[in-house]
């Protein structure tokens, strides 16, 4: 045998050696005829260190520039991997399959759901309904501290519906133009627009990833979301007034913006109100997946896209007629220009790293859970702590690790809680990614906007008082809601 061979085989009796190590049988190993307990095996202790390994480079997106989605994705392979081979070897195959396959159609729902308001959030920045709005707010030279407040309270009532990372993205580019070389506003601003987002998103169901998967889980009915509206309220008006407080009342330098809204915009945004409302019919009147409305309401907007385009050429013929009547170059400029609207393109421009980070996370969560570790954590935290205590814990624990894999854990665990527990986790995981600029979807994305003026450090020094906001909500959510608590 050559050195060649040799090296070649020396992989694969390494891979042998370990996947057989992981195979042996432990005494830790408590084996029924449905599942095999691995919490204090190798098999275990190397899981949880792929995943805190993983997670460790997902927290240091911003500084390796590398998308979150690529750890998580392979964390979730190896994971499911070892524990797939254990099972194998003790004869329990399809315990493990079934297993995964149950995390993986619990993603594909949640998958599809977002990838049809992704697509209609996509259509409706392409017909320039957002830039519109940002040229609005731009145009009437509003001082700084009306700009701070308009575009908190925009960000509190569009990321209901629009989800908070478009919206926060959206108001950062108004503060960003507004503000100009002042860094100091820019900053103050974009706190209190990840907060604002934070907050409006954690009473609708559109609002985050985490509010969904409630919603979707059934444990919260559509409209029992909205009696977190005034603890959303307090939580974002508090930490608002005292930042409002360091803001100059000087009005910027006056700028001009233009912005054409395509034609459909207005109609795209009646169908995707449609669309939300086909899907808590589906949910709440035929017990079906919010997903089935949701689906069907991208086949509309397909619909309407076919129509946008066989009507272009006579659309475009009559702007023309205008345009030569005026004798207006720019805009004749402009129409040669125009290209027909299409979904598929709309489809592709979704945040296909948050949907693929979010497979990783369920599905590493999913394989923790299997293995026994969220049965650990659930005994520690609902059964031997105050379940209120341990409900505000997850909102801190959201500001320091992500609000998805968080919540994704503990509706994994299905703690037993009365309706006023699962609104006030719910709002805890929503609004406690605010506690830290890495604590939500909002912040991350912010501060790959406004690089350098928004800033971990930036974000750390109003913590404090976001912190006050936090404590406001809860104990606010505890006295208006009592009756659910019961």
């Amino acid at each position: 045998m050559d050195d060649s061979e040799t090296m070649n085989k020396v992989p694969s009796l390494l891979t042998y050696v370990v996947l057989s190590l992981l195979a042996l049988p432990s005494s830790s190993f408590a084996s029924t005829a449905e599942k095999i307990d691995l919490t204090n095996s190798f098999v275990g202790y190397f899981s949880l260190f792929i995943f805190f390994i993983a997670y460790i480079v997902v927290m240091a997106e911003e500084y390796l520039h590398l998308r979150k989605s690529k750890p998580v994705l392979v964390a979730a392979g190896i994971i499911w991997g070892v524990i797939a081979w254990v099972y194998v070897q003790h004869g329990l195959p399809d315990v493990a399959k079934q297993t995964f396959r149950h995390n993986l159609l619990e993603y594909a729902e949640l998958l599809l759901f977002l990838l049809v308001a992704m697509t209609y959030i996509n259509a409706m920045e392409e017909r320039k309904l957002f830039d519109a709005l940002r040229a609005w707010m731009v145009n009437k030279g509003l001082s700084l501290k009306a700009v701070f407040w308009l575009s908190g309270c925009l960000a509190f009532f569009i990321s209901p519906v629009a989800d908070n990372l478009t919206t926060a993205l959206l108001m950062c580019a108004v503060v960003t133009k507004v503000g100009g070389d002042n860094k100091r506003f820019v900053a103050i601003a974009c706190v209190n627009i990840v907060v604002c987002a934070n907050a409006g998103g954690a009473f609708s169901p559109f609002g985050d990833i985490t509010t969904l998967m409630v919603w979707q889980s059934g444990d919260i009915a559509f409209s029992q979301f909205f009696v977190l509206f005034i603890p959303s309220v307090v939580n974002a008006i508090i930490p608002a007034t005292i930042m409002s407080l360091y803001i100059e009342d000087a009005h910027p330098e006056p700028t001009t913006e233009e912005v054409e809204i395509k034609r459909g915009a207005f109609r795209i945004l009646g169908l995707f109100l449609a669309t939300i409302s086909l899907a808590v019919l589906s949910h709440s009147v035929l017990h079906m997946p919010p997903v089935l409305g949701m689906m069907t309401g991208l086949g509309l907007l397909q619909f309407f896209g076919y129509f946008l385009r066989k009507t272009l050429p006579s659309s475009l013929a009559k702007k023309r007629v205008l345009a030569e009547q005026n004798h207006d170059q720019a805009r004749l400029h402009h129409l040669g220009s125009v290209v027909p609207f299409d979904v598929f393109s709309r489809v592709a421009k979704s945040e296909w790293d948050t949907l693929l980070f979010f497979y990783g996370v369920v599905l590493c969560v999913g394989g923790l859970g299997f293995i026994g570790y969220l049965g650990l954590v659930s005994e520690v935290m609902y059964n031997q702590w105050d379940v209120t205590y341990a409900n505000i814990a997850v909102g801190v624990l959201s500001a320091i690790v992500d609000n998805i894999p968080v919540m994704f854990a503990v509706l994994s665990m299905n703690p037993e809680m009365s309706v006023g527990q699962w609104l006030l986790v719910t709002l805890t995981a929503g609004v406690g990614g605010s506690l830290l600029s890495i604590g939500s979807a909002a912040g991350v994305a912010i501060m790959g906007q406004a690089r350098g003026i928004y800033t971990f450090v930036a974000h750390l020094k109003w913590t404090p008082v976001i912190a006050l906001g936090y404590i406001a909500s809860i104990m606010m959510h505890l006295w208006l809601n009592a009756s659910l608590f019961t």
